[in-house]
């Protein structure tokens, strides 16, 4: 299996302030695990900037000049209490956004079977017209967009394991029966959305998980209800916002993940896209605050994404 490893120094220059828990450390935790031996086998690349069009399939034009314009040139710009602008924010968010979009392009070319996108800031509470949740642009929706419209991929869909829910994926996909959504959280947590009565034109599966929930009603949500969803789908190209932080070191949530739950969950999502998407894949890091078990469960995933099993 070829799997590619998209990042760029920029999207450590998004520094939302000392005390902040999305902090550059978080993707030098990632990288750092996926420096060793047993990774020397990823093709790495840099990221690109996302172009504006791309961008502008999910968020409007004007929101995303705005937002990059609200960059300070100096200090820190708060767009709302969770999510901060520095200097170096929007030079990284549009590197974010690129990771994706050019992740999309090569795994669709067949210049990989999947690729992984270790970038920040993360993306999927972004709607289309608001920023919020420490995410700037969708990246993920994004390159769902990009695959649909730029290559012609009839039917994306999205697997979302973060502990928060992904609520400005599910707005992006709610009456688009070509893109599924499906998601494991966290409820009730912030962003207060996910709802198992939250299902779209049907194309959305929300697994709502209580605080304190671990490895068996994370692996049976998963199994009874994301994989026969997904089937059901017929994918031709499985994205995921690869989100750690229900791991059960992580201090922003209450879930009891650890590392052989991230192996076990990649496992059965490339299996999915075995059966229908000619193993295509690509897998985005959304939150993880615990930099230990980040890093290690950042490595699990991407083992398995190498191993291809």
């Amino acid at each position: 299996m070829t799997t590619l490893l998209y990042t760029h120094p920029a999207c450590l220059e998004h520094d939302p302030g000392r005390h902040h828990p999305e902090s550059p450390s978080r993707l030098r935790a990632v990288l750092d695990a996926l420096d060793g031996p047993d990774f020397a086998r990823l093709e790495r690349r840099e990221a690109p900037e996302a172009a504006l069009d791309d961008i502008a399939r999910v968020h409007p034009r004007r929101f995303v000049e705005r937002l990059l314009a609200a960059a300070p040139e100096s200090g820190h710009a708060a767009i709302d209490a969770d999510t901060i602008l520095s200097p170096g924010s929007g030079r990284a968010a549009l590197r974010a956004a690129g990771a994706v979009v050019a992740a999309v392009d090569a795994v669709v070319a067949g210049e990989a079977d999947n690729a992984f996108c270790a970038v920040r800031p993360p993306g999927h509470h972004a709607e289309p017209g608001r920023a919020m949740g420490f995410c700037l642009f969708n990246n993920v929706a994004i390159g769902a967009l990009r695959a649909r419209e730029a290559h012609g991929i009839g039917r994306v869909a999205v697997v979302d394991f973060d502990v928060h829910h992904g609520n400005g994926t599910q707005a992006c996909f709610w009456d688009d029966d070509s893109l599924f959504y499906a998601s494991t959280h966290q409820f009730p947590l912030y962003p207060g959305t996910g709802a198992a009565s939250e299902t779209g034109v049907g194309n959305i599966v929300n697994v709502p998980l209580r605080p304190m929930a671990g490895s068996r009603e994370f692996r049976l949500g998963v199994a009874r209800q994301i994989l026969p969803a997904l089937d059901s789908f017929r994918p031709e190209l499985l994205l995921i916002s690869a989100g750690f932080d229900a791991h059960k070191s992580d201090p922003l949530a209450q879930l009891m993940l650890d590392e052989t739950d991230y192996t076990w969950v990649t496992e059965q999502l490339l299996d999915v896209a075995r059966r229908h998407a000619g193993g295509r894949v690509v897998s985005t890091l959304e939150g993880g605050y615990d930099l230990a078990g980040l890093g290690a469960s950042a490595a699990a995933h991407v083992a398995v994404l190498m191993a291809g099993r």
